[in-house]
């Protein structure tokens, strides 16, 4: 952005401003506590700003001699309505909107406007009226912006906003009664102030989000809330008074499941809930920073066509304003009270009304106003409309009213006419439009299909009448448009509706692509055009424009201009956007360059490639700046050595040392070149550029070189001068336009504001364009100028940008503005009143003229080529009538002299040839037909695979004589996954299979091994020491006769010992087996354990599966996968089933086949047969069967040569039907008719005379024959073969017949054993349905299966983790507990050896065992030195032995040292060393022993916590499993639920009522045969075993009678033996008892 203006406002601050800065405030809280002296004077309410003092005027340099005031602001003609919310309504009549740098307030009657330019010159973000419409709020842009309140209607700048955002304000909104403004900026900050705007005072603010917001609003009925939206954001913000004051508090929206959505429409209910649109447009409903619900349509159809620009609550309504045109107004009540219904979130209601405006209406904005009593609204339409409507949707309301139009988008060009105020305007909304800028009006306008991007008024010379206008389109077409008064047509005076009107005058498309630029050659003869697609094509100017020709450039044209008349040549300058430049002369316009095509080779050309220069200039301005520094520096050296040396100071004169330079930038050239933006003609073959990118802000002087055979993408040019433009580095100059008088230069910059330069008689230099006038006219961020033009006198200024705003200046001040001038409409052309309408050209992609050219020419080639092959046909066709004419009078001739047909052929080399040509153009078609006919073949195999392969054909077998017929089932492959997962299990089953066999042959083998090789070993080392024994005597004696003896003698023990060791095994073997079979004490026979186990779970007992104590094991508990493969396994079955069924069916077909076959040969038998008999004899042959297409599908997908030719043959008949044939398609008729009609009728020929002369040929045989009486012996053979015909005759008749009852029997059969299997499989098809039904049910509970599942897995794995512990714990505790046993021996052995060396009645006993149980502590030497220095004690120590400390020092009592070097007097020393030696080894023991006690206690507590968490683990284990079996329980109940269909015949019905069928069946079982019949015998079963449970009763409990009377007698036999000797045992054992008591008296 420009900052001219903000300087010079800085430089002179008017008194206005200074008082602004003075009344500047910015409050965070609403009641700040301030100090007496900080209280800020109020501002009165009748005080205002001048308007002089606010606004930003034009800014001028300081030496220029423009005046100020040398534009004076007219009229605006655009509108930007792309802008999300640029529409305020004043009152019935006025409306403002923002344009560029100006609010226009324009009344809609008259068309009056009114401007208010922005204060700072940096453009305007929003504006927003107050409630009451007397004032309104201007936010603006630029660097710290303001926010301006106007009065209406006067207009009056009342109070001005300061410091609310950094760089722009993007929205604001007054509350509902005015007293407070809301604004929102844009990046960096968001920033959200709350303002109390008339005080200018900032009460609240706050960052608003982090990206951009669009829109800020009050709630229409709380003030204290407020809501923004913005991009993937809502936020709801509340006012709320806390301790420390009024702070604003917001709460983002969470989409939560729904999509992120841009929100720019919103508005508040009454009740605190927010609705906001969507960009797929929806609603949604908002409750406490939550979407409530997402409203849409019925049918989940959305409630616009795209997104929801607007939201408005309006007396009880709510209205919804789409971009797709649409207003819609929905119930309040249901829309508030809406609720949602499923996971959707999905609401769906209907709209009360709703008003569409148009397919190509977008409404950004609609706002209420009020006319003569009754409520309208007027819309804002992205098209570029204001829309008046009318929403009370009664019978009486009144239709839209398109109250102004305007372009839509940026203005792509402007001209203006070279005779009167007239200007005309294109854009990209595919409309031209007319103004009159002199009343301030649009006269007319014209729409096309598509956008229009250049325009050119005809100049004078061109077009007398001056109402000429050519305008380029983006498809490349080019349209000569005429505007004329209409009123002035013979015939219509008074008549006409419009001012003005638009003639479609002549259409022509010479591009491709979009056309950018339109120029006429001074002197009218050449018309250019430039485009896109690197081309500018030359028109000759008539009165119908006539291609000259092309040129092609290197890049896409930017601009043409042709040389001014003062130029000896006419010469066109083409400017390029890839920094080239191009000169050609101008064609002649009566020469004909070409003739195939009208690209222009020899026109002479000239290039220049711009090569940048800009960082050179900047390298030498661094040069020169650092030489000036230097220069000064030197200069100020002398300059002080001066004075030094006036003072008398001798100053030694040297050069200081030079510091070190920074080094010199490089030179930098972009990679991609700069684009020219502008540029013009300065002298023959020297222009002026304008460039944009890394190159702007200079103006480049340039001369095209006279080399310019060079290639021009490797030239690099450089422009001989350059004059730098002040303030363009990042604002280049994009337009450049010069006017007369006064003679200047305007420049269009890219930030919308315009330059004027003056002009002197030198003409541009540096000095010229040093001092400049400057305005920012159009938006300074997306209002960059794209026209400027003067009026035909010079005495207005026009510019149009892409902000979609026209301008109109007049150049003299206001007191030297004329009266206005009524506008000169040109008259139209003679006879344009007799002139039918010029056909358009509508299709984008319509040829342009050389496209159109070449196709011509390729046409007249083709022609001409069919032409000669039409000849040459002729030729052929006449050669071709004379040889069958020729082949006719051969046949004519007696046979004798007929000629073959090969004699007709003149050599037969040439057919020979034509062969060997049709082989290899028969294969040349193949190679090329190659690639195309392996993907047809590769698609026919996904075709088939797809389609074909992934099913069987079904076919139909018929009898032959009678109407059964029998069909194969329609089957699909199986599913791959079942194959797979079955695939996997039996993998999966055949590894556990083999590891497990594997595993029981390993041990067995290890078994055997053990087994067999221990006795083998004991065996094999006694047979060793046996002959190490036998073999010993050996050495002793050494008699050959001894050793002779004594080795047969060995021979005969070994036998003997091989026959012994061998029956030992066997008898070792057999025990062996013997012991392995017997069972263990504890072991039980597993089968035994199965019967009991079930015998007791279901003895006396059929549970029901739905009974509440049905337990599952878990081999009976059921999953998702078991329940996979159980279908898989159905499916398999019933899968194979039907396929061998099928294949029986397709037996039964192949049969049927080799019977018609069978009875085809046997009919031709017959017939050759009854050729010998007489017809009267005949019997009639049976028909010989057919086979039905349905027998044989399979033929249908195959695909002969004859059916593909028939296709050919129907799709060339089509393609003649849909589009009419040219030449090629009579010959190719007129070939298939010659080449294939007459070697038919040949052929047919031939084979009719060979038939003729057989007939002949056999007549005369049969005449000779009949000639001849026949002998008896051969009318006798005669009756022989009559009577052998006659039985064969019979006999192959009978077979036939035989052959098709038997088909039909074996049909028959095969179709009752297929009734039977559809039976099965109906009732297979029903399980294939309750498996499904289960399988669905278990994968809903798999979930919670497996968590349920996991949470045990992982409780096994703590309780197996416990129990390990616990295991090892036990080990530890049971390894201390012997420790400690042992320790007490060893304790017990010490104290038996101290009493074994005390002998007996020792003196010192009592001594030596006091010192034997001291209680001592052993100390190293150094501890207690250690210890006895920190105590300051000094004792002694021994040098050899370590010290003693008691027990009682440890206490506390008295210090003792023991000293052990002293002996009792009269003590053995030996007894007293031993004792010493034994008390440390006894001290040691206890030591040890006390610690291993310690040890175990603390592994008996840790062995205690782990059984209690073992045991807290178990009962969680237990409550885990417990929740399985009960979910199982459950699983099974649902399962249980499922209705199985059951099909059962009447007799299976068992429980009838009364003998009739049961209208209730669910009180009833189902059971199978084998079950009912299994429980009926256990009934049977049952009465047997408890009459045999009473005998074996009865037996036992007599047999019980009689051990009782057994045991009796046994004890009263043993009484009676050991009555004598039990008294005399008694008596001698008291004697005994009396003779010791005297001795234990007399022990101590």
């Amino acid at each position: 952005m420009e900052q001219e203006p903000a300087q010079d406002a800085e430089a002179e601050p008017s008194g206005a401003e200074a008082k602004l800065d003075k009344q500047d405030n910015t409050q965070v809280s609403s009641k700040p506590e301030k100090s007496p002296a900080e209280v800020k004077k109020k501002i009165n309410e009748n005080f205002f700003y001048t308007y002089e003092d606010v606004y930003s005027g034009p800014y001028v340099t300081n030496d220029t001699e423009i005046s100020t005031d040398l534009l004076v602001f007219k009229h605006s003609f655009g509108y930007d309505c792309t802008r999300p919310v640029n529409l305020m309504v004043m009152d019935r009549d006025t409306v403002g909107y923002v344009a560029g740098n100006q609010v226009i307030l324009q009344n809609l009657s008259t068309k009056h406007q009114k401007h208010v330019r922005s204060s700072c010159g940096g453009g305007i973000g929003f504006i927003t009226a107050h409630p009451s419409k007397e004032y309104f709020a201007v936010g603006e842009k630029g660097k710290k912006p303001n926010i301006v309140i106007y009065t209406y209607p006067l207009v009056r700048p009342y109070r001005i906003l300061k410091g609310g955002t950094e760089v722009a304000y993007v929205f604001g909104d007054f509350n509902r009664t005015g007293s407070l403004l809301a604004s929102v900026g844009s990046s960096p900050d968001y920033m959200l102030t709350i303002w109390d705007w008339t005080q200018e005072e900032t009460l609240l603010r706050s960052k608003a989000f982090a990206q951009d917001v669009y829109k800020v609003m009050f709630s229409a009925e709380n003030e204290e809330h407020l809501t923004t939206g913005g991009l993937g954001h809502i936020k709801f913000w509340k006012m709320a008074l806390t301790l420390t004051g009024l702070k604003l508090q917001g709460a983002l929206g969470r989409f939560g499941k729904t999509a992120v959505s841009d929100i720019i429409g919103f508005v508040e209910l009454p009740d605190g809930k927010v609705v906001s649109g969507t960009e797929w447009g929806n609603l949604l409903l908002w409750e406490g920073g939550l979407i409530k619900v997402e409203l849409c349509q019925v049918g989940h159809k959305p409630c616009h066509e795209g997104p929801i620009s607007q939201l408005i609550f309006d007396e009880g309504d709510l209205y919804s304003v789409g971009k797709d045109g649409v207003i819609r107004m929905w119930n309040f009540e249901i829309v508030d009270t809406a609720d949602p219904v499923d996971d959707t979130g999905l609401v769906e209601m209907e709209p009360m009304n709703e008003l569409w405006l148009g397919k190509n209406v977008s409404l950004n904005f609609i706002t209420k106003i009020h006319d003569q009593g009754q409520s309208f609204w007027l819309a804002q339409d992205t098209s570029g409309s204001i829309w008046k409507l009318d929403l009370t949707f009664s019978n009486m309301s009144h239709d839209p009213e398109r109250v102004c139009t305007f372009h839509s988008g940026g203005i792509e060009a402007i001209g203006v006419s070279p005779f009167t105020c007239l200007m005309a305007t294109t854009a990209l909304d595919r409309t031209v439009r007319i103004y009159d800028f002199s009343s301030n009006s649009q006269l007319s306008l014209i729409k096309f299909k598509q956008g229009g991007t250049a325009l050119a008024w005809a100049p004078a010379i061109v077009s007398p009448e001056g109402g000429l206008i050519a305008v380029g389109f983006e498809d490349g077409v080019v349209r000569m448009i005429e505007v004329y008064d209409p009123t002035l047509l013979p015939g219509h005076e008074g008549q006409a509706n419009e001012i003005a009107e638009i003639n479609l005058k002549q259409v022509f498309k010479p591009h491709a692509a979009a056309v950018t630029a339109l120029a006429y050659e001074p002197k009218g003869y050449v018309f250019a055009t430039g485009s896109k697609d690197k081309t500018v094509f030359f028109f000759a100017v008539k009165n119908e424009y006539r291609p000259i020709g092309f040129i092609c450039v290197p890049g896409p044209v930017q601009a043409l201009q042709w040389s001014p008349p003062s130029h000896d040549k006419s010469t066109l300058l083409i400017l390029c956007e890839n920094g080239f430049a191009v000169q050609v002369p101008a064609p002649h316009h009566g020469k004909l360059y070409t003739v195939t095509t009208y690209h222009i080779v020899d026109l002479p050309t000239q290039y220049f490639h711009f090569y940048s220069v800009k960082s050179q200039i900047k390298l030498k301005d661094e040069i020169a700046r650092r030489e000036k520094e230097k220069e000064e520096k030197e200069k100020a050296r002398l300059e002080w050595i001066k004075q030094q040396k006036e003072l008398g100071i001798e100053v030694e004169e040297t050069k200081e040392e030079e510091a070190e330079e920074e080094p010199l930038p490089p030179v930098y050239i972009p990679e991609e070149p700069s684009p020219i933006l502008c540029g013009f003609y300065s002298a023959p073959g020297k222009f002026w550029l304008s460039l944009g990118g890394y190159d702007s802000g200079f103006l480049y002087h340039c001369e095209f070189s006279h080399g310019g055979e060079e290639d021009p993408e490797k030239r690099k040019d450089e422009p001989f001068e350059v004059i730098p433009m002040k303030n363009t580095e990042n604002n280049p100059i994009h337009r450049i336009s010069f006017c007369t008088q006064p003679p200047l230069m305007f420049c269009g910059m890219q930030d919308g504001s315009l330059r004027a330069y003056p002009l002197k008689e030198e003409g541009i230099s540096e000095g010229a364009l040093k001092d400049y006038w400057y305005l920012n006219v159009h938006d300074n961020d997306n209002g960059q100028i794209r026209g400027i033009c003067c009026s035909h006198d010079d005495a207005c200024l026009i510019t149009c940008g892409g902000d979609g705003n026209i301008f109109t200046f007049d150049l003299l001040s206001e007191e030297e503005v004329p009266k206005e001038l009524k506008v000169m409409i040109p008259p139209p052309r003679r006879g344009l009143e007799k002139e039918k309408a010029t056909e358009d050209i509508k299709d984008p992609d319509a040829y342009n003229i050389e496209e159109y050219k070449q196709k011509e020419e390729h046409e007249r080639k083709m022609k001409e080529a069919e032409e000669k092959k039409n000849k040459k046909r002729e030729e052929l066709s006449a050669l071709r009538q004379d040889f069958v004419l020729l082949l006719q009078k051969n046949q004519e001739l007696p046979k004798h002299m007929q000629l073959h047909r090969e004699e007709f052929e003149m050599d037969r080399r040439i057919f020979e040839e034509l062969d060997r040509q049709t082989l290899q153009r028969i294969q040349l078609v193949q190679k090329q037909l190659a690639w195309e006919h392996e993907k047809q073949f590769i698609g026919l195999q996904k075709l088939q695979k797809q389609f074909q392969d992934s099913l069987e054909f079904t076919l139909t077998v018929h009898a032959i004589q009678s109407n059964h017929q029998i069909s194969t089932y329609s089957l699909l492959t199986v599913s791959e996954k079942y194959a797979q997962d079955k695939k996997q299990e039996d993998s999966k089953g055949a590894v556990h299979k083999e590891k497990w066999t594997g595993l029981k042959e390993a041990e067995q083998a290890e078994e055997e091994i053990s087994r067999e090789t221990s006795p083998v070993h004991r065996g094999s080392v006694a047979f060793e020491n046996e002959a190490e024994r036998l073999k010993t005597p050996d050495v002793q004696k050494p008699t050959t006769r001894y050793i002779e003896s004594r080795r047969q003698k060995i021979r005969r023990l070994i036998e003997k010992y091989d026959a012994l060791k061998a029956k030992i095994m066997k008898r070792r073997a057999e025990w062996h087996e013997l012991y392995k079979s017997k069972p263990r004490h504890s072991h039980e026979n597993s089968k035994d354990a199965e019967d009991i186990k079930e015998a007791r779970e279901t003895i006396g007992c059929y549970r029901l599966k739905s009974a509440t104590d049905y337990t599952l094991t878990a081999d009976e508990r059921i999953n998702t996968e078991k329940k996979m493969m159980q279908l898989a396994i159905l499916e398999d079955l019933i899968h194979k089933t039907k396929v061998n069924m099928n294949k029986e069916i397709v037996s039964l077909r192949d049969l049927k086949v080799s019977t018609i076959d069978e009875i085809k040969s046997l009919v031709k038998e017959v017939k050759s047969i009854q050729a010998n008999l007489d017809v009267s004899e005949h019997l009639p042959i049976p028909p010989i069967p057919q086979l039905h297409p349905d027998e044989v599908p399979e033929k249908i997908v195959e695909c002969s040569s004859d059916v593909l030719l028939k296709f050919k043959e129907e799709q060339e008949a089509k393609a003649e039907l849909e589009e009419p044939l040219e030449g090629c398609a009579s010959f190719r008729a007129f070939r298939h008719v010659f080449l294939k009609t007459p070697p038919v009728e040949e052929g047919d020929a031939m084979v009719q005379t060979g038939d003729a002369s057989a007939v002949v040929t056999g007549k005369q045989e049969a005449y000779e024959m009949e000639k001849v009486e026949p002998t008896e012996m051969e009318l006798e053979i005669l009756m022989r073969e009559k009577i052998k015909n006659l039985y064969l005759q019979e006999t192959l008749i009978k077979k036939i017949n035989t052959l098709v009852i038997n088909f039909d029997a074996e049909l028959r059969l095969l179709r009752h054993k297929k009734l039977k299997m559809d039976v099965q499989m109906k009732s297979a098809d029903l399980r294939c349905i309750t498996c499904c039904e289960e399988l669905l049910i278990l994968k809903k509970l798999e979930i919670h299966e497996d968590l349920l599942e996991e949470q045990i897995c992982a409780i096994i794995n703590k309780q197996e983790d416990i129990q390990s512990k616990l295991k090892s714990c036990l080990a530890q505790m049971e390894d201390r507990k012997s420790e400690i046993v042992m320790l007490e021996e060893r304790e017990k052995a010490l104290y038996a050896s101290f009493e074994a060396s005390l002998g007996e009645n020792n003196e010192f006993a009592d001594v030596l065992t006091d010192i034997l149980k001291k209680e001592v502590v052993y100390v190293e030497k150094e501890e207690v030195r250690r210890k006895a220095g920190e105590q300051n004690e000094n004792e002694e120590e021994d040098d050899e032995k370590p010290d003693l400390k008691t027990d009682e020092e440890n206490g506390g009592s008295e210090r003792i040292v023991f000293d052990d070097s002293v002996c009792p007097e009269g003590c053995s020393e030996d007894l007293f060393l031993n004792t010493i030696q034994l008390r440390q080894q006894r001290i040691g023991i206890e030591k040890a022993l006390q610690e291993e006690k310690k040890a175990a206690a603390d592994l008996k507590k840790e062995y205690n916590a782990l059984a209690i968490k073992a045991k807290e683990i178990e009962t969680s284990l237990d409550r885990k499993n417990r929740k399985l079996e009960a979910f199982q329980w459950e699983k099974l109940h649902k399962l249980n639920e499922l209705d199985v269909v059951v099909p059962l015949r009447l007799h299976q019905v068992q429980c009838l009522d009364d003998g009739e069928m049961p209208r209730d069946f669910s009180q009833t079982l189902v059971f199978t045969n084998q079950s009912l019949q299994y429980l009926k015998k256990r009934i049977v079963d049952l009465r047997n075993e408890k009459i045999m449970q009473r005998e074996i009763h009865k037996k036992a409990k007599e047999q019980h009678k009689q051990l009782i009377q057994d045991k009796k007698e046994m004890e009263m036999e043993i009484q009676g033996k050991n009555c004598g000797p039990a008294a005399s045992a008694s008596e001698a054992d008291k004697g005994k008892h009396q003779q010791a008591a005297p001795a234990e008296q007399i022990l101590p």
